[in-house]
């Protein structure tokens, strides 16, 4: 299959039937992504949780994201590959910005970037799609501004709110993105997002009526256990399938069930007989 580009992600806008993407973090899980047939692969911030074990995505770096991106883009042969860009690579200026962002093309090969935010980051997102690079928008919970919203909480359920979500995706669209992902948004109010751009957007916890829907590795196969949050399913219960593996593993190597003698090389008796007798 041809490379995924930004035009073909804005073809699929209003098509007849959704696409999927999902995130990946490292050349193996990108690999599997990719082989499903995904047309885009998220390198997302949330790495700072599912890959480095802090508590928010606020503590990740741009060297941290850097070092996962790279081996995503090795992974992926055909979904573009697009990096989420991490807190504060973007926000103290639209040249920082611009900075980062080109990191991320030069360093780690990303295709497009991601960053959060609508009204207020539109000169940032025009200024990075003038230097060359494509911008994917996300707008309503944004994770980076969790804090300012007092907690994970669904946006837009106000009149004044939602109105002001409908002002964000029409200025990042007219910003220069190719896409917005939308989080944490009611269903409805997605649906007249949706119909009011003219760019494809991708829904997290925004209902069925998104352009395109997209979801963290990690969550879908059920990696962490019995935590499934509200907005995924939980296609598989590989974590507890995992630590039965592993489990089976350890038991077999206490009990001298592992290794068999097929499981390595062996020397022919002459070769034994003469190592003993020092011949």
């Amino acid at each position: 299959m041809k490379k995924i580009t930004i035009d073909t992600i804005r073809s699929l806008k209003g098509a007849n039937s959704a696409f999927a993407t999902l995130t990946a973090y490292d050349f193996t899980s990108a690999k599997l992504v990719d082989q499903a047939g995904i047309p885009l692969i998220l390198v997302g911030d949330s790495a700072a949780m599912v890959v480095y074990g802090y508590d928010t995505t606020i503590p990740v770096s741009m060297d941290e994201m850097i070092f996962l991106v790279g081996s995503v883009t090795r992974g992926a042969e055909t979904a573009l590959v697009v990096a989420d860009m991490p807190f504060m690579s973007y926000q103290v200026s639209v040249e920082n910005a611009i900075f980062n962002a080109g990191r991320f093309v030069k360093e780690a090969n990303a295709q497009a970037v991601k960053l959060e935010g609508g009204v207020n980051s539109a000169d940032h997102i025009t200024g990075i799609v003038n230097a060359g690079i494509p911008v994917m928008a996300h707008i309503g919970l944004t994770p980076q501004s969790f804090h300012q919203m007092s907690g994970y909480k669904v946006q837009g359920k106000t009149k004044s709110t939602a109105e002001q979500l409908i002002e964000d995706a029409v200025a990042v669209e007219a910003a220069g993105a190719f896409s917005v992902v939308l989080e944490g948004i009611p269903s409805e109010l997605a649906k007249i997002v949706t119909e009011t751009v003219s760019i494809p957007t991708v829904g997290i916890g925004a209902g069925p009526y998104c352009d395109g829907q997209i979801q963290v590795f990690h969550d879908i196969l059920g990696l962490f256990g019995t935590f499934v949050p509200k907005h995924t399913k939980q296609y598989s219960k590989l974590g507890e399938n995992i630590v039965d593996t592993i489990s089976q593993y350890r038991a077999d190597v206490e009990t001298g069930k592992f290794p068999e003698a097929k499981h390595s090389a062996h020397l022919k008796e002459e070769i034994i007989n003469a190592i003993r007798s020092g011949s």
